[in-house]
């Protein structure tokens, strides 16, 4: 979402988004002409009449389980973020939680008492990629 137009996104995704990933990107992109949404999320630069660069991932209940806010300069990580997102489903599907580092495909915990203190012969990071 950004204060440009849906023309402007249109034109976005098929010249610049399209080269960068095949088709463009697989979901709309929102228009936040005012700011209202950017306001609501601490993001809008009213001086400036933009949303600064904002990523929050809110889950079906319209619960904020990550967010994070850059500066113009520095671009974000969408392999971050579909890490991040392949995590909170995993999460919502098992009850199950990730290590620090965790990448999908790689062993999760199981909270509970019999892990306290165990962690560790459960996920040891010298083994990650």
């Amino acid at each position: 979402m950004s204060t440009d137009s849906r023309f402007v996104h249109k034109i976005w995704n098929e010249v610049e988004l399209s080269q960068m990933v095949e088709g463009g990107i697989p979901f709309p992109m929102l228009s936040d002409s005012g700011g209202r949404v950017g306001t609501i999320y601490g993001v809008y630069d009213e001086a400036a009449g933009v949303n600064i660069r904002g990523r929050f991932i809110i889950d079906p209940d319209g619960i904020i389980q990550a967010m994070e806010v850059l500066t113009p300069s520095v671009g974000r990580n969408i392999g971050e973020t579909i890490r991040q997102i392949k995590g909170f489903q995993h999460v919502r599907a098992t009850g199950e939680v990730m290590p620090s580092g965790w990448k999908p495909g790689k062993p999760t915990l199981k909270p509970g008492p019999d892990l306290v203190g165990k962690v560790w012969t459960v996920w040891n990071p010298s083994m990650e990629d």
